[in-house]
């Protein structure tokens, strides 16, 4: 079987994101913006500064999509 590279799409919000949220991005372009193509800065990959994990303080997962307003554990980065 041929080997297949797939990606989930990245689930785009135009809510700040939340000051604790991390990603390789970060430290390559300075921001949390979805690179131009997914193999770059490993932007899909984030984990929660305050638990140094991919799961937040209230155990959900963590990402650009799910690290909004609304959630317990959120924080404005503006």
């Amino acid at each position: 079987m041929a080997f297949e590279k797939t990606y989930e799409a990245l689930k785009g919000t135009s809510a700040p994101p939340c000051a604790h949220l991390r990603s390789k991005a970060i430290f390559v372009t300075g921001t949390l913006d979805p690179p131009m193509h997914l193999d770059e800065e490993g932007a899909d990959y984030c984990w929660c500064n305050l638990t140094q994990h991919v799961l937040g303080p209230d155990d959900q997962d963590v990402s650009r999509g799910r690290c909004v307003p609304g959630r317990e554990c959120y924080r404005s980065s503006s």
